[in-house]
C-alpha cells in the first residue's frame, strides 16, 4: 500500500447588521448527492441559515416537513434523490460579508476529498456558545464556491494544530467512521508540555471521565471511577519527549476521543498542560504569561498541539501522515527553558 507523509511546513492556501426576512413560500428541495446520508434535522439546520434550531425541530415534530410526501422524524436520514417539502419559515436576513469574514489558514494538505490546516490557538472550530463564529464559517465565507465543506473532527479554541475538513460526505462519513471507539482507523498525536517530572512508568492512561457543570454552571470534564454514573471509558498513551528542569515534554496519542480527554487525564496524573485555564495551575500560567518563570519569554496559551494524523485516505486507501510543526511561541518557550541535569 503507497504511503504519504506530509507535513512539516504548511503553505498559505489559495485564493452585522441583521434584519427579518418575511417567511418564504412553501418549497420542495431535492436531495443531492453531497446531502445524501445526511439526517434531516441537520440538513435543515444547513438549509435554513438564520432558523433557530427549536425552530428547525418544532416545525418537524409538526409534520409540516415532508419528505416524499410523508412525515419524517429528526433523526431520518436523508437518501439521493428524495423531496423534502419545507413550510414557509422567517430567517435573520444576515450581511454574511460583515458577519463572517471570510480567512483562510495554512494548509498542511488538500485534494477533492480533504482538506487539513494548520489551526492557530485562540481560534474556535466553529461558532456556538458565546462564539459567532469559528474556523468552518471562516472557511465557507473565504470558498462560496466550494459544495460541502464540514469538521471531520474538533479541536478547542485553544489547541493548535492539525484541524481535519471532508470536501465530500463520502469523505465525511468514511473518516468519522474510523474515528469510532475501537475502529483504530485514525491515530492522533498532540505535543503537550506539562508540569513537574512525568514518571517514565507512566505509558497509558485508562481513566473513565464523564461531562459535569461546576458551582458556576461551567461545562467540566472529570476523571471518575468506572462505576460512576454517565463514565465513559477514555484511554491515553502517554511518552517522553524531553524533560526540562521543571517541565516534561510529552507525545500524547488517544485511543479514544473524549471531550477534553487529554486535559483532564494529564491533570488527573498530577501534570497538567501549561496554560491550561481550566484543569491547569492558574497561579502558575499566569507566572509563566508575565515571564516570571522564564525571563524574557512570554507564554499565554496552552501548550497543546495536533502534530500529527495518519489515516487510510477515504478514496484511495493511502496512508496519510499529516505533520504541523510546533507554533513559533511553543518552539521558543522549550529553548529557553532549563534543561533538566543529566
Amino acid at each position: 500500500m503507497e504511503q504519504r507523509i506530509i507535513g512539516a511546513s504548511a503553505r498559505p492556501a489559495g485564493g452585522a447588521g441583521s434584519a427579518e426576512r418575511p417567511a418564504a413560500a412553501t418549497r420542495h428541495v431535492r436531495v443531492g448527492e453531497d446531502s445524501a446520508g445526511q439526517r434531516l434535522d441537520n440538513f435543515l439546520v444547513k438549509l435554513l441559515k438564520g432558523v433557530p434550531k427549536t425552530h428547525v425541530y418544532r416545525v418537524i415534530r409538526s409534520g409540516e416537513v415532508r419528505v416524499n410526501k410523508g412525515r419524517a422524524d429528526a433523526q431520518t436520514r436523508l437518501a439521493l434523490g428524495d423531496d423534502v417539502r419545507i413550510p414557509p419559515v422567517r430567517t435573520a436576513a444576515v450581511d454574511a460579508e460583515r458577519a463572517v469574514p471570510g480567512r483562510e489558514f495554512p494548509v498542511v494538505f488538500e485534494d477533492a476529498d480533504l482538506l487539513a490546516i494548520d489551526k492557530p490557538a485562540g481560534v474556535a472550530v466553529h461558532g456556538g456558545s458565546g462564539v459567532s463564529f469559528g474556523v468552518i464559517e471562516q472557511l465557507r465565507r473565504a470558498r462560496p464556491d466550494a459544495r460541502f465543506l464540514e469538521l471531520v473532527h474538533r479541536l478547542d479554541k485553544e489547541t493548535s494544530g492539525l484541524l481535519l475538513l471532508a470536501k465530500k460526505r463520502s469523505a465525511l462519513v468514511a473518516l468519522q467512521a474510523a474515528m469510532r471507539p475501537g475502529a483504530r482507523g485514525m491515530t492522533k498525536t498532540y505535543a503537550a508540555l506539562v508540569a513537574g517530572t512525568w514518571p517514565e512508568r507512566l505509558k497509558v492512561i485508562d481513566v473513565p471521565l464523564r461531562k459535569a457543570l461546576d458551582a458556576a454552571g461551567e461545562r467540566r470534564v472529570q476523571a471518575v471511577q468506572p462505576e460512576a454514573d454517565d463514565a465513559r471509558r477514555a484511554i491515553t498513551l502517554v511518552r517522553v519527549a524531553g524533560r526540562y528542569a521543571a517541565h516534561t515534554l510529552l507525545d500524547v496519542t488517544l485511543r479514544t476521543g473524549r471531550t477534553h480527554q487529554i486535559r483532564v487525564h494529564l491533570a488527573h496524573a498530577g501534570h497538567a498542560i501549561v496554560g491550561d485555564d481550566k484543569y491547569g495551575d492558574r497561579a502558575a500560567d499566569k507566572a509563566m504569561a508575565r515571564g516570571e518563570t522564564v525571563p524574557g519569554v512570554r507564554f499565554d496559551r496552552m501548550f497543546l498541539h495536533a502534530r500529527r494524523l495518519a489515516f487510510a485516505h477515504p478514496s484511495s486507501g493511502e496512508t496519510m501522515e499529516l505533520e504541523a510543526p510546533l507554533p513559533d511561541a511553543c518552539t521558543r518557550l522549550l529553548e529557553a527553558l532549563p534543561r533538566r541535569a543529566a
